[in-house]
């Protein structure tokens, strides 16, 4: 192994710095991204801890991670003719089309750097002896946050939905807990998947300990404990827990730590984060998710932007808006590669800016279809939750609200932010003409994790 003064540093033996599960080739020397600049097996202070923390945020970042395909994909995947990705990159267009493969270097790099992060966290709890007694919980409970997340994003992406019920016999992902630092601890990775089950409840007991433990505030781009009750008030709503959904969405709502943008166009491209920012991905000029061929904005934004222009919006596909919906209006015409012309959301729209993973608008909507669907007003009446985002975007306000229209609501606010296919799984909604548990609604586990694990088994439909 060697340390690089630029901060980036190769391993060149097979550890799970790249993968718990799945290892590459002992020949291949390996970049991990900026950030974790401590070799596993030297942490010998509580500021190697700190510095393993920083590389499990940097992982975050990464196109394999939220800075690209934790969004992206979920988008391609839910697709019913409003985005086309028209780029030359046919792995994409694989995932549009339903069509994805096990050998797909996408769901690949996807499972990798999960795990890598999940290892940096895994890495930082066992050291916490080396911690300061002052620091050591608020440390623990931020890595949990971590693993708590990326466990989320993972168990989503390759597992069945928690509402396709048999949540203990349907397989998910491998909960691997121990850390993975040299030679004689590879056989703790090389674990069977776990249960849809058994990844919900560390979910849970991860991010219910970040709740208690983590501090109202942080630096930007890491977790309070606000960003863990965001994160939790998912989880239960994809468990059908929507009591517990409203609750967790009321912490964050009534904290006052946040506040809607004064316009919806506000909440994006921003060089820090918007008010309504709980949880956001950092991005600057010097650390990004690619700005070449990787990245939301590389796809997302037309070529005038400097980017691929690769993903044009069909505008008589999207949700409907009101005529004065400024949602409705927040695209803009460009061209591409690969793109004469065509229209391209405003989300996504310049390099180098904050990547918002959870905003406040989502808490009130979550808190307002959880108390409809739990028959509770935890924090305030639906309705008027409903209409505070929809007054932001100068969309009529409502006379009464079901459920339902809370949904619609929530796919027209946050139309490609990487929601849509959880909330149709959620609901037991088909993608077109592919019902919430078809088998290509679910990534591939990587043939490379199961050619080198034999305890792995393939997801049906690959």
């Amino acid at each position: 192994m060697q340390m690089m003064k630029s901060y980036k540093r190769y391993i060149t033996l097979c550890l799970l710095a790249v993968s718990a599960v799945g290892l590459p080739a002992c020949n291949k020397k390996l970049e991990v991204a900026p950030g974790s600049y401590i070799v596993p097996d030297q942490v010998k202070t509580e500021s190697d801890v700190r510095a393993e923390l920083l590389g499990a945020y940097s992982n975050l970042q990464h196109y394999d991670a939220y800075g690209e395909r934790a969004i992206l994909i979920p988008e391609l995947l839910s697709d019913e003719g409003e985005l086309s990705f028209e780029g030359t990159f046919l792995t994409y267009r694989q995932y549009q089309d339903k069509a994805q493969l096990k050998t797909s270097a996408i769901a690949e790099g996807i499972w990798q750097r999960g795990f890598k992060t999940i290892n940096n966290v895994n890495i930082v709890l066992s050291n916490l002896n080396l911690v300061s007694k002052d620091n050591k919980t608020a440390i623990e409970a931020e890595a949990k946050f971590v693993r708590g997340l990326m466990y989320f994003n993972l168990c989503n992406l390759f597992g069945k939905p928690y509402s396709a019920g048999a949540v203990t016999t349907n397989l998910a992902i491998p909960l691997i807990l121990d850390p993975i630092i040299a030679q004689e601890d590879l056989q703790k990775g090389y674990q069977p998947r776990a249960t849809v089950d058994a990844v919900h409840k560390q979910i849970v007991a991860d991010l219910v300990f970040a709740t208690t433990n983590l501090g109202e505030t942080n630096e930007k781009g890491r977790a309070n404990k606000y960003a863990a009750y965001a994160i939790l008030s998912r989880v239960y709503m994809a468990e059908g827990l929507y009591d517990k959904a409203a609750i967790a969405a009321n912490e964050v709502i009534k904290s006052d730590a946040f506040a809607l943008t004064s316009t919806f166009d506000k909440a994006f491209n921003n060089g820090l984060n918007s008010s309504e920012d709980i949880f956001a991905i950092q991005q600057t000029n010097q650390s990004n998710a690619g700005t070449v061929n990787n990245g939301l904005q590389t796809f997302y934004a037309g070529y005038d932007f400097g980017s691929r222009g690769d993903i044009i919006i069909d505008l008589d596909k999207i949700p409907a808006y009101e005529p004065d919906d400024v949602r409705g209006s927040f695209f803009y015409e460009n061209y591409g590669l690969a793109v004469d012309d065509g229209f391209y959301t405003g989300k996504w729209k310049e390099q180098y800016k904050v990547i918002p993973v959870v905003r406040l608008a989502e808490m009130y909507l979550t808190r307002a279809e959880s108390n409809l669907r739990a028959g509770t007003t935890v924090g305030a009446e639906p309705l008027d939750d409903i209409n505070l985002v929809r007054e932001r975007s100068h969309a009529t306000a409502l006379a009464a609200v079901t459920a339902d229209i809370a949904v619609a609501e929530r796919i027209r606010e946050l139309a490609f932010e990487g929601d849509k296919l959880w909330t149709y799984k959620r609901l037991k909604k088909s993608v077109g003409a592919f019902t919430y548990t078809d088998n290509k609604l679910v990534l591939p586990i990587p043939q490379r994790e199961t050619d080198v694990n034999t305890k792995l088994t393939q997801n049906p439909g690959y």
